[in-house]
């Protein structure tokens, strides 16, 4: 059986040529707002789906979880280019209410603890997967040994994966989750951990072994997110974007290695920030591996944010397949608007 990336390559001259009669003829635009436009695109080159399981369950701070991974779920159908599971640990946290209103329909009897709780049977099968999302957050409790030693096999042998906002606080004593997230907060992360990194005023790449904890965050609110390389995941998107509300991750610390650094935002000292521009979007390799790791994403109504929507689709695309075919739609937010699209379940 060919591999999903055998069967792209397939496909990239059929890409290349409908992306270049896409620039001329943009009929996909009216449609942008409901998805519509990444599952035509998708459709007319005929790409195999991309199998991508989302995992979740527990979060200490953040319980919008439930509705974020139906939100990320939403979006990857409706671009066209993913199917998509998605397995919770039976012991959840910090759901609330919504995880009544989010619930999966899978048949599991599922316990809302007080305290993260390892869940022995959380042991899915990402040999079937491409595409591993992570939802899981900050507190989240270890997964079993052999859970661990399964996705490290499926990273090692050329899986995908997508570390979305919380999901760099969890995990910090497993060094091999920590290789792929490349930086991370919380969780007891210090210098022992790796170095700060980030960039300075002159946009150069600083690596800080100076002592400190790892992850930190100002109040919420609206900034600007800075491109800083090229990349299959950020080509043709303005040199910069307002972000919606969200947390802005800073002092983040970690192995940091193999990592390339897409964007940068800011954190501004009268937002209580660092006053360095903190790395925001991230490529990493791991193995034969891909990572696409984004820091934000830390609520609803940041996850609404059209900024937030693309990077996140062709992140998760890019990892699964080295390649990017969705497009960056007309809607997307500019320097000094932020845009968003109002999810409906």
């Amino acid at each position: 059986m060919k591999s999903l990336r055998e069967k792209s390559y397939r496909f990239s001259l059929t890409a290349l040529l409908y992306i270049l009669a896409l620039t001329q003829t943009p009929c996909w635009a009216q449609n942008a707002n409901d998805g519509q436009a990444s599952k035509d695109t998708a459709a007319s080159q005929n790409l195999p789906k991309i199998r991508t399981l989302i995992v979740d369950g527990q979060n200490h701070y953040h319980p919008a979880w439930p509705k974020t991974t139906a939100m990320m779920k939403q979006y990857l159908v409706q671009s066209g280019r993913f199917e998509v599971d998605v397995q919770r640990s039976r012991f959840t946290q910090n759901g609330s209410e919504m995880l009544k209103e989010f619930a999966l329909q899978d048949g599991k009897d599922y316990q809302e603890v007080a305290e993260s709780k390892t869940d022995p049977d959380f042991k899915p099968d990402f040999s079937k997967y491409d595409l591993v999302v992570n939802n899981f957050g900050f507190g989240a409790a270890d997964w079993p040994a052999e859970t661990q030693s399964a996705f490290v096999a499926f990273m090692k042998s050329g899986g995908g994966l997508v570390s979305v906002h919380a999901a760099d606080n969890c995990f910090p004593d497993w060094a091999e989750y920590n290789q792929m997230t490349g930086l991370g907060g919380w969780g007891g992360r210090t210098e022992k951990s790796g170095p700060y990194v980030y960039y300075d005023g002159q946009g150069q790449v600083v690596r800080d072994n100076s002592a400190g904890k790892g992850g930190n965050h100002g109040p919420q609110h609206q900034f600007e997110i800075v491109m800083r390389q090229s990349h299959p995941i950020t080509d043709g998107m303005p040199k910069s974007f307002l972000h919606a509300q969200d947390e802005l991750y800073e002092q983040l610390r970690g192995p940091g290695q193999n990592m390339t650094i897409l964007a940068t935002a800011f954190a501004a000292p009268d937002q209580k920030g660092s006053g360095r521009h903190e790395p925001m979007l991230i490529a990493i390799e791991y193995e034969k591996g891909k990572i696409f790791h984004t820091t934000l994403g830390h609520a609803d109504y940041s996850c609404e944010c059209v900024g937030f929507i693309t990077t996140f689709l062709r992140g998760a695309e890019w990892a699964a397949t080295g390649e990017v075919t969705l497009p960056i739609p007309p809607d997307f937010p500019t320097a000094d608007e932020s845009r968003t699209r109002k999810f409906t379940p």
